[in-house]
């Protein structure tokens, strides 16, 4: 497994591939609060840092080089492909891009995503009427955004996976889980009772079918 081309310090696809996703997410989430910045923030950090690693400097590849050229001898670890290291892991002998895991991560990307883009739209129109957001994605879980946001991370994860940016995974994960509850303490205080019903009613990030507002 070889290529002509460099594989990496491929410098402005790391900018490049920065600056449509965060734009595109930006799309999806339009971020309006200082809440909403942090997270977005949080977002944005990890999808440089996931770029970087799949055109700039495999840093993850570098440091398991021993391990992994010893394990699988027959691979060349500094080529592009072997940066999709679950296919390689798992012993994938066609092009990672189409294998199981790449192929799932589209899944996950895509779905966070649109529930993204879903949610958002319902909250906006909530918030100008000075409503609970209980419709749509917010009829299953609480928390919809920051669900689409776990599930894109996730889904890159899959696709790429890198030492910094499963590391970082977690972190976010508990960032967006306390900024979920900071929003909770606000609704409350805002919507007293209506917003207690809702609770009690709709889990926050795993959704439950049984449990649907109404």
């Amino acid at each position: 497994m070889s290529e002509s081309a460099p594989a990496y310090g491929l410098w402005g696809l790391v900018l490049i591939n920065s600056v449509v996703f965060i734009a595109f997410a930006f799309s999806f989430f339009k971020p309006q609060t200082a809440r909403d910045w942090r997270s977005f923030g949080a977002f944005s950090a990890f999808l440089v840092a996931l770029f970087t690693e799949m055109y700039g400097f495999p840093l993850t590849i570098y440091f398991l080089s021993g391990w992994l050229q010893s394990q699988y001898p027959s691979i060349d670890w500094l080529s592009h492909d072997a940066g999709h290291l679950l296919e390689m892991l798992f012993g994938w002998k066609a092009n990672p891009h189409f294998g199981p895991f790449h192929l799932l991560s589209f899944v996950f990307i895509g779905g966070g995503f649109l529930l993204i883009s879903a949610a958002w739209q319902v909250l906006y129109q909530a918030q100008r009427k000075g409503e609970l957001a209980v419709t749509g994605p917010y009829a299953y879980v609480r928390h919809p955004q920051y669900v689409g946001f776990i599930l894109v991370l996730f889904g890159f994860l899959l696709q790429w996976p890198t030492l910094l940016t499963l590391a970082m995974f977690p972190v976010l994960v508990w960032m967006y889980v306390r900024l979920a509850r900071e929003e909770e303490r606000e609704a409350a205080a805002t919507f007293g009772t209506a917003y207690e019903s809702y609770a009690a009613a709709v889990p926050g990030f795993l959704p439950s079918l049984r449990a649907r507002a109404v």
